[in-house]
C-alpha cells in the first residue's frame, strides 16, 4: 500500500525547459522580516508560478551574484516568494533591496517531492523549513497525517510558526531549539526514534543542514521507512554544466534537488560528510 502511494523518483520530474532558463526582469512586491537574518521577499513570475514544491530558482541580484534559493511558495496568479538568509554578499546585497526594485529570475529548476495520501513524517531544519511549508500545504488537503518537526538554534530563528500551527492539526507540530528557548531542547532529529518507534510512516520528507539529513536518513534506513530530502549545494548554473553541486555521481541541479532515499544510499560517502568549495576542491561539512 505504501509503495502505491509513495511511488519511487520518477525521470519524468527531470523535465528541462528552455524557457525556464531565459533571464527574466521583474520588480520586488515586498519584503518581509522573518528574523534579524532572515527576510521573505516576494515577486510576480508566470514560469515559477507552475513550481511544485522542491523546486527552487536562480534570483539575480544586479551588479552581485545569481543566487539558488528554494521556492516558499507559487501562487496561480503569478505570485512568487523565496525565503532568503543573510550569509554572504549576495545575501546581504538582496536584504539592503526594497519593494519596486528590479531583480532577475531563472527557473523553476529541479524536481519535486512526491505528494502523497499516506502517513508522513517531515523534517526541517532553519531555513529548510521554506520548501516543508511549500509541501505541507499540499499535504495538508491531500495526506492521510502529517507530522512535522521544526528545528533552529533560538527562538529568533523559528520560522513561520503561526501558519504552520494553522496548517498541522493538534498535536502533529513538535518543535526544537538547541538553546531551550522554544519547544523542547534538542536538536530536531532527537524525537524522530521514539516518533518512528511509536507509528509507522509511508514517507519522510527532509530538508535542512546536510549533517541533520544524514541522521534522517540513518533512521529512515533502520526503520525501513521510504524517505525524500531536498538537498542544498553550491549551485552556479543551475544546468548541471558547472559541476559545483556534485555529490558522488549526481548533479543536485538536474538530478536534484530532491533525492530518493535510494539514490541518497548510492553517495553515502560523500552525503553528510564533504561538499564542494568554490575551488572545486572537496571541504568536510
Amino acid at each position: 500500500m505504501a509503495d502505491q502511494q509513495f511511488p519511487t523518483y520518477s525521470k519524468k520530474s527531470l523535465g528541462y525547459r528552455i524557457a525556464d532558463n531565459r533571464l527574466r526582469v521583474t520588480g520586488i512586491l515586498s519584503v518581509e522580516t522573518e528574523s534579524s537574518s532572515v527576510k521573505t521577499f516576494t515577486f510576480e513570475d508566470k514560469h515559477c508560478a507552475r513550481a511544485k514544491p522542491g523546486q527552487f530558482l536562480m534570483l539575480w541580484i544586479p551588479g552581485v551574484d545569481e543566487i539558488p534559493l528554494s521556492i516558499l511558495n507559487a501562487e496561480k496568479d503569478g505570485t512568487i516568494a523565496v525565503v532568503v538568509k543573510k550569509v554572504g554578499s549576495a545575501t546581504k546585497a538582496l536584504h539592503k533591496m526594497e519593494a519596486g526594485e528590479l531583480i532577475g529570475i531563472r527557473g523553476p529548476f529541479g524536481n519535486w517531492f512526491y505528494v502523497g495520501q499516506g502517513k508522513a513524517l517531515m523534517v526541517g531544519g532553519g531555513t529548510g523549513i521554506a520548501p516543508l511549508l511549500f509541501l505541507a500545504r499540499r499535504l495538508a488537503v491531500k495526506a492521510a497525517k502529517f507530522v512535522l518537526v521544526l528545528g533552529a538554534k533560538t527562538e529568533e530563528e523559528i520560522l513561520f510558526i503561526d501558519e504552520l500551527k494553522q496548517i498541522c492539526s493538534s498535536g502533529n507540530l513538535v518543535a526544537t531549539t538547541e538553546d531551550g528557548s522554544y519547544g523542547i531542547e534538542c536538536l530536531a532529529t532527537a524525537p524522530l526514534e521514539a516518533m518512528m518507534t511509536k507509528e509507522r510512516f509511508d514517507m519522510i520528507y527532509a530538508c535542512g543542514p546536510e549533517q541533520m539529513i544524514r541522521k534522517v536518513f540513518d533512521l529512515a534506513e533502520e526503520h525501513g521507512t521510504k524517505m525524500e530530502a531536498s538537498l542544498e549545494r553550491l549551485m552556479r548554473c543551475a544546468m548541471g554544466l558547472c559541476g559545483s553541486c556534485v555529490i558522488g555521481k549526481y548533479r543536485v541541479c538536474r538530478d536534484g534537488p530532491v533525492f530518493t532515499k535510494e539514490r541518497l544510499r548510492e553517495v553515502k560517502s560523500e552525503f553528510g560528510v564533504s561538499k564542494r568549495a568554490f575551488d572545486g576542491r572537496k571541504i568536510l561539512l
